[in-house]
């Protein structure tokens, strides 16, 4: 007897996965900062992961003011009806994680719930202000032609 692999159902799963993996690394990442911040690590003011957090939870609060459906629900969902299954039954992996990421609240009070954790993530953004790359960088501009530099201390 062949063993069936159901395509759909995979993708699915492989979908959630993924929406799974982006909430935490929003979640995850605002504790990581803050806790990182207090702990003294440098990787906690790294300018791409503090730019791609505040981009990742500024698509969650548009979708949210737009009143548009998660891409990767509408993803998922689309998957299962094709897989045949019903939305969010089927395997272990599934079952768990959805009972972790979603709850049975108001648009508005998710709309609050977002806004709130962008807010915190712009104020992690003051307090714990990434290290800007290079390319961003203030250098000093040298001095006019015919103008006399300074010595710096130290120097003759």
């Amino acid at each position: 007897m062949a063993l069936a692999i159901n395509w759909y159902g995979l993708a699915a799963d492989a979908v959630l996965v993924v929406h799974f993996a982006f909430v935490a690394f929003i979640v995850l990442g605002l504790c990581f900062i803050w806790i990182g911040y207090f702990l003294g690590l440098a990787s906690v003011r790294n300018f791409y992961f503090r730019v791609a957090h505040l981009l990742c939870m500024g698509f969650v609060v548009w979708q949210s003011l737009t009143n548009r459906m998660c891409p990767s629900t509408t993803w998922e969902n689309k998957l299962r009806k094709l897989a045949g299954e019903g939305q969010y039954k089927g395997s272990f992996l599934e079952h768990w994680i959805h009972k972790i990421m979603f709850f049975e609240l108001s648009p508005k009070t998710f709309l609050a719930i977002y806004a709130g954790v962008f807010l915190a993530i712009v104020l992690s953004l003051i307090f714990v202000f990434p290290r800007l790359p290079a390319f961003l960088r203030r250098t000093p501009k040298p001095a006019a032609s015919g103008a006399k530099e300074t010595p710096g201390p130290g120097t003759r």
